[in-house]
């Protein structure tokens, strides 16, 4: 092997096992049954969707949610301290339809995130058998949760995350999140998700469905209300609670813009970009940096090599890179044309990432959504384990 190859070693391996984590992932990522064997009785489902300033959303994504065929259905709107009128659609909403239950939260508790809180707060107002922890934004498809309580009440499963439909928004967000998809189907190893030996765990605040007799034998918010990967952490939660647990891909059935700019992605990624990278520690956050950026961008700097070797490597493991990313966007619906540039999403969100990172350092903590949180604070709360 020419020597000078020896520099692609680890971005070469890194895109193998991009190859074999997507194929083992999709593989193991299956669509939701569109007509799976209905239970005897339906139990009843609690829908908990906070809400703060989502003014813009808010109302139609809930009349999606109200369209449900689900037979016996309870939507619990948390209006999180808002001012900008969620908290008048959510008592306008409340009164048009006896399904929905108005709770309002005036004053943030200390030593809480407002998201979790509101979840808590959404939590205990709720009396369903299943309660569905949703994000105010996402589109729900008529007969998803027939089809979903269906599934897990004849498998038995405890806890369910659904991969969605994320439409399409300005081609450099559409770029950024091509790179962000790839990294969550590869880093997640979704096969495993259902194995109780393992703890690998899925969640998200797309779609977190879960028993109540399973939530009730954890420790509830209470034990991730400063933990800025809120939704993920609940998944680690019930894996850890020895909740059955499973993930499925509900493409035809759940959607929502996850950003619809990229200058909207680089401000989201503000509150828990810090944590994704680094876990909060800056030493922590350089070295994912510097790895990510060798797998990532390394192979576009190899094209740039005047060695004819490292050009033909470069380019072989972005085509693979690229052959990765297609294959995600087409069984997700996403544009296949912004798949095709890895290299440029994987350096956005490194960047975007970075940014978080030096503003939350510089800053001493987090800014979010009115309500400052202390760095220190936040590194004693946090409860997502990376395995």
């Amino acid at each position: 092997m020419d020597a000078s190859l020896a520099w692609l070693v680890v971005p070469a391996s890194y895109a193998a096992w991009n190859v074999y984590a997507t194929a083992r992932g999709l593989a193991a990522l299956p669509h939701l049954p569109n007509a799976p064997n209905a239970p005897t009785s339906w139990p009843k489902v609690s829908v908990v969707v906070p809400a703060r300033d989502e003014i813009a959303s808010i109302e139609k994504a809930t009349r999606s949610k109200l369209e449900s065929d689900y037979p016996n259905l309870e939507i619990v709107l948390v209006d999180d301290r808002s001012t900008d009128g969620t908290s008048d659609v959510v008592d306008r909403l409340a009164a048009e339809d006896p399904r929905v239950v108005a709770v309002h939260v005036d004053v943030l508790p200390e030593g809480w995130l407002g998201k979790v809180h509101a979840l808590s707060r959404g939590a205990a107002a709720a009396t369903g058998d299943w309660l569905l922890f949703i994000d105010a934004d996402i589109h729900v498809a008529p007969d998803v949760l027939r089809r979903v309580v269906s599934v897990a009440e004849e498998q038995r499963i405890d806890f369910v995350a659904m991969m969605p439909k994320l439409w399409s928004g300005t081609l450099g967000r559409d770029i950024a999140m091509a790179f962000f998809v790839r990294a969550l189907i590869v880093g997640s190893r979704l096969w495993k998700v259902t194995d109780p030996h393992s703890r690998v765990s899925v969640g998200g605040g797309v779609f977190n469905l879960v028993r109540r007799s399973a939530y009730e034998r954890t420790a509830g918010f209470e034990w991730i209300k400063l933990e800025l990967a809120d939704d993920v952490a609940f998944g680690q939660m019930m894996k850890q609670s020895r909740a059955r647990c499973a993930v499925f891909e509900c493409v035809d059935g759940l959607g929502l813009y996850f950003y619809e700019t990229l200058g909207q992605l680089m401000r989201g990624l503000e509150k828990n970009g810090y944590a994704a990278m680094g876990q909060l520690l800056p030493s922590r956050a350089l070295v994912t940096f510097l790895l990510a950026f060798y797998v990532e961008i390394g192979p576009l700097v190899a094209l740039a090599s005047p060695m004819r070797s490292l050009q033909i490597g470069g380019a072989a493991l972005l085509v693979v890179l690229v052959f990765v990313q297609v294959t995600i966007a087409r069984r997700l619906r996403t544009p296949l044309a912004s798949a095709g540039v890895p290299a440029v999403g994987a350096l956005l969100f490194l960047l975007f990432a970075v940014r978080s990172v030096v503003l939350t350092q510089w800053q001493g903590g987090v800014f979010w959504r009115g309500r400052f949180y202390p760095l220190n604070a936040l590194r004693k709360g946090r409860r997502l384990e990376i395995f």
